[in-house]
């Protein structure tokens, strides 16, 4: 393209850097003394050369549009074109972002050999052949909303430079290797390299972060945080909530994953405690609840409600998200909130049938009981769901479970007028004659001359006829003998005798002492670690201590714990850097199975299960009085002293004959499906080790639960009793004890 001949344009810069071009005549320029500044000289390097010879110039200085369609409607536009609409096969020069010239291949400016555009001069060796093809205005196809749409970009081996605002490298890298999209990037990053090119005439308030996070406006996101914006802003009117809660609670990936790569916390709490990770699962947005767990994101965070991730998906149905939350932390499956409510609970209430199935095939434990001791049973009761209930019963939850007003599930149904519950309920023994705190029975609370007053009174006239019979024959004496000391509440039956429920002992929840005793409780003194993570790999501290961190993410011992000789655990404590919720926190965070003190035929009371048990699962401690061996020795009743062999300085026992908690009644079993470890947890005086119960081998629901007391206990005991568990390898028998009397005695 030749010089235009009118004019030429001279550059005159503004304040802020904006150039402007003015037209001059071009008469007023001296052609003779610049064919003189411009003649070459005689000798020098090739690069010399180039410098002084001059290139014959388009100076419009027009820019391409980025956009593809009709290019006629550009007035001046400095490119080639072969017909109206601008399509043809051009090559294409980009000097500068988003100033592009195009041109023909055989346009291009000839020097010593070498191509140049005839636009700018740049070499036209990296100029990329461009093919426009013609857009189709028909009117059955509808064209892109061009506000919706981002700049076509190049391949990433065109990609321009990125600026050299350091935190677009650093995103870009994070982009690629969390695995996410990259064409959407690159489109960003090629469009937010053009506009650094520009002059900033707008400065946006830091809540614009906010505002744009939440709309989805991944490109002004980008600009924002290149601009210094917080991530972790909170914003004022929208219950304190950061950028990434925004994107979070909408979805939008990318965005959080830009946020999380300029510094917003993954764990931010608003108004409402709740994190980022919980508005993503509350939304039901799965992609961006993976991406934040991958990221680090909490799973055990609690809301002002007491609300896991878990109890906000399960309430409101969201099956996928809960799927994905059990596979990455089941063990939170019974955690409750303020109201004592599971995720179970709440998907029972709102008859999320799938989600309770589910959660049921995870280990949900039905009969966990809330502030008001309702089990699921009566939740299932109040929905009336017999399905659910079906499934609950089949799970054994406990259909004779009465609340603090004395009702049954089946006052329950009965009162919600739920006939289906009340014919389950009545078909698999419930009590038709069972009385609340109000003296009602299940009939009282019924309309009267309904279907479910019908059935019920059927079935109480059929009761009255085989008076003397129940279910189960057991009377339920306590509904928890902790007293609410511990999370799961402990009943007490009796199906035996009349033997009422013991009260010969005070229920505590941890270790006492009635002396002086010298326990180093010194928190400078306890060794702890400095992890960030869950504690499960071997640079924690306080795994070294125990030779290894045990707990698996179940908080269950391994299938290869040494039961012959176990090791001492070390738990993490209070001096420890790490969660509350890490995994080497099993033992001090109490019992969390469900045991029944129940009356024995021939071993007085004793502890059974009401769930199945896998094995390595921690069942309780042996609770009671610190004293020393001295003191044992003065006390005539020695039935319940449990020594601390610890090895250590002098020797201590723990005595639960007076202060002790359902570790007192556990029974010795010749067969034993209990085992006896020593941990540490809030101290780590070798001379007091915590004594915990776990289970040795899985347990099935109604089974009773035992440890071996050992051989020293039984050579004295011997004299007195003999051994009543009845297994077939039973070591302590009558007729054992006979057998080696006689060989003693021969």
């Amino acid at each position: 393209m030749a010089i235009r001949q009118e004019s030429l344009m001279e550059a005159e810069p503004e304040e802020g850097g904006h150039v402007e071009y003015t037209e001059l005549a071009l008469d007023c320029l001296d052609l003779k003394a610049q064919e003189e500044l411009l003649s070459p000289p005689v000798s020098g390097n090739y690069s010399m050369l180039v410098s002084y010879l001059e290139l014959p110039l388009c100076c419009c200085r027009m820019e391409t549009p980025h956009c593809v369609g009709s290019l006629s409607t550009f007035d001046q536009t400095c490119m080639a074109m072969e017909s109206a609409d601008g399509t043809g096969t051009f090559m294409e020069c980009r000097p500068y972002g988003n100033i592009s010239h195009r041109f023909h291949r055989d346009c291009a400016s000839m020097l010593k050999d070498c191509r140049f555009c005839p636009h700018c001069g740049e070499d036209a060796t990296r100029a990329k052949e461009v093919t426009v093809p013609k857009t189709n205005h028909s009117p059955s196809v509808p064209r892109s909303n061009p506000r919706l749409s981002l700049p076509a970009v190049p391949t990433v081996a065109t990609l321009p430079s990125v600026p050299t605002t350091p935190a677009i490298p650093q995103i870009l890298r994070a982009k690629k290797t969390n695995g996410q999209p990259k064409e959407s990037l690159e489109s960003i990053l090629m469009a937010l390299d053009d506009e650094n090119l520009k002059p900033k005439k707008v400065k946006y308030p830091t809540r614009q972060l906010y505002i744009s996070a939440k709309q989805g406006e991944l490109q002004k996101v980008i600009h924002l945080l290149v601009d210094g914006k917080d991530p972790n802003f909170l914003m004022d009117g929208q219950s304190k909530r950061t950028p990434l809660h925004a994107a979070a609670a909408e979805g939008h990936q990318e965005i959080c994953h830009m946020l999380v790569q300029a510094g917003a916390n993954l764990d931010m709490f608003d108004e409402e405690q709740k994190t980022p990770l919980m508005v993503a699962c509350e939304n039901n947005h799965l992609d961006t609840v993976m991406y934040l767990l991958r990221a680090g994101a909490a799973i055990s965070h609690k809301d002002i409600m007491g609300f896991t991730c878990l109890h906000l998906a399960a309430k409101l149905g969201h099956y996928d998200i809960v799927h994905h939350l059990l596979s990455k932390a089941s063990k939170y499956i019974n955690c409750q909130d303020e109201g004592g409510w599971t995720p179970i609970t709440w998907a029972i209430e709102y008859k999320h049938k799938e989600l309770v199935y589910l959660l049921l095939a995870r280990g949900a434990d039905v009969n966990i009981r809330d502030k008001e001791e309702n089990v699921c049973l009566h939740w299932a009761a109040l929905t009336g769901c017999d399905d659910v209930a079906q499934s609950l019963l089949d799970a054994q939850c406990d259909l004779s479970a009465v609340n603090i007003h004395g009702d049954s599930p089946l006052h329950v149904a009965a009162r919600e007028n739920h006939l289906q519950c009340v014919m389950l309920f009545l078909s698999r023994g419930a009590d038709v004659t069972q009385r609340n705190k109000e003296g009602e029975t299940a009939l009282d609370c019924c309309i009267y001359g309904s279907d479910v007053w019908k059935a019920l009174n059927t079935n109480k006239k059929l009761t009255d006829a085989r008076r003397g019979r129940d279910c189960r024959g057991e009377r339920l004496l306590s509904r928890d003998i902790s007293r609410g000391y511990e999370a799961i509440p402990v009943t007490c039956v009796n199906g035996v005798d009349s033997e009422p429920c013991p009260e010969n002992f005070k229920y505590i929840p941890d270790n006492c002492v009635t002396s002086a005793l010298d326990i180093d409780k010194d928190i400078t003194h306890i060794q702890h670690c400095s992890c960030t993570d869950d504690c499960s790999s071997s640079a924690c501290m306080c795994g070294q201590l125990s030779l290894r961190c045990w707990y698996d993410n179940e908080g269950r011992l391994p299938l290869d714990f040494c039961q012959r000789e176990p090791p001492v655990l070390f738990e993490c404590n209070h001096a420890c850097s790490c969660w509350r919720t890490c995994r080497n926190r099993v033992v001090q965070n109490g019992q969390r199975v469900r045991l029944q003190l129940f009356r024995t035929q021939k071993m007085g009371w004793g502890v059974r299960t009401m769930q199945d048990i896998p094995q390595g699962t921690f069942i309780c401690e042996y609770i009671g009085e610190i004293i020393t061996d001295a003191e044992a020795d003065k006390r005539e009743n020695d039935s319940f002293l449990f020594t601390l062999d610890n090895k250590v300085g002098d020797v201590h026992c723990i005595d639960a004959r007076l202060f002790g908690n359902i570790g007192r009644f556990i029974n010795h079993l010749c067969e034993p499906n209990l085992l006896a470890v020593r941990v540490f947890t809030m101290h780590q005086d070798l001379r007091f080790p915590r004594i915990a119960f776990f289970s040795s081998r899985p347990i099935k629901a109604g089974d009773q639960i035992g440890f071996d007391y050992g051989d020293h206990y039984w050579r004295v005991k011997s004299k007195y009793f003999s051994c009543q568990c009845g297994s077939l390898k039973c070591r302590h028998s009558a007729a054992k004890s006979t057998h080696m009397s006689t060989q003693q005695v021969q």
